[in-house]
């Protein structure tokens, strides 16, 4: 394991639906890249980030198919960055807030993403060199 410090995210926008999520995973991929260990506290509509019946869909306007509109999965990104921390012998945490979840139903995960609460939350905080939290006002 790398000696160097663990970050905190706490993120709360569902996929899909604004920038920020791609500029959150950016911020996962760089923390990794300088060597950072990171812990995710998903809440609100972030539980669906990891839900692993995300489907990938054609785009009937540019008469593409599934396979040829190749949209990015959310749950494909967080798979990516939990492999990148593994090449890099760092931790990478995932814990989504449980009372969130059980509001969306989103309660199948991929791997490597558990369920939690706000205590979870307050540990990743209490222990980490820094916390950002990212949502709407």
């Amino acid at each position: 394991m790398s000696d160097l410090k663990t970050l905190t995210f706490a993120f709360m926008d569902p996929p899909f639906e604004s920038e920020r999520t791609v500029t959150f995973f950016r911020l996962l991929d760089a923390a990794l890249e300088r060597g950072a260990s990171v812990r995710v506290f998903a809440y609100e509509g972030a539980v669906a980030l990891a839900f692993a019946r995300q489907a990938p869909h054609g785009n009937a306007v540019h008469g593409r198919d599934a396979a040829e509109e190749d949209h990015p999965l959310t749950r494909e990104w967080i798979r990516a960055l939990q492999e990148k921390a593994a090449a890099k012998e760092l931790s990478f945490e995932w814990i989504n807030c449980g009372l969130c979840v059980d509001e969306r139903g989103v309660n199948d995960v991929i791997d490597g993403c558990g369920r939690g609460g706000p205590p979870d939350l307050w540990r990743y905080a209490s222990d980490a060199f820094n916390t950002l939290t990212i949502g709407t006002r």
